[in-house]
């Protein structure tokens, strides 16, 4: 089973383009990954820059809006991810819980949904594309 392990740094959502990350902090979160890596669990682990320099594309009136960040509404947003594959949702929260994360990140943990998780009607929708 794959899931994807959602990095929440709680204070992100305001960080400037130019935020800066502590050595120590960042040694402990590549120790990490490298662990989930030596462990055979990893498939891939990317952080995201700051929402500062990201963009929104909505679509409440039909036609897509784009805002420009920071959003002033966000509360909670992504800092970065680990998509790992394991045997269990309880597997899953056992390497979360080794995270060292810091007392204002979550981690959110979210199992990717497989096309076997979905009915054959829809399943059957999609093995007319090919992606």
């Amino acid at each position: 089973m794959r899931f994807m392990m959602l990095m929440i740094p709680l204070g992100y959502e305001t960080a400037p383009a130019d935020v800066r990350f502590d050595s120590e902090r960042v040694a402990a979160m590549m120790r990490y990954s490298e662990d989930l890596k030596n462990a055979e669990v990893l498939i891939t682990l990317d952080g995201l820059h700051p929402p500062s320099m990201g963009a929104r594309v909505s679509f409440a009136s039909g036609a897509p809006v784009v805002t420009d960040g920071p959003f002033a509404e966000a509360k909670e947003v992504l800092g970065g991810y680990w998509m790992i594959e394991v045997g269990s949702r309880d597997e899953a929260i056992a390497w979360a819980k080794k995270c060292p994360a810091a007392a204002n990140e979550i981690i959110e943990i979210r199992q990717v949904q497989e096309m076997a998780d979905v009915p054959s009607d829809l399943q059957a929708v999609a093995a007319g594309f090919a992606i």
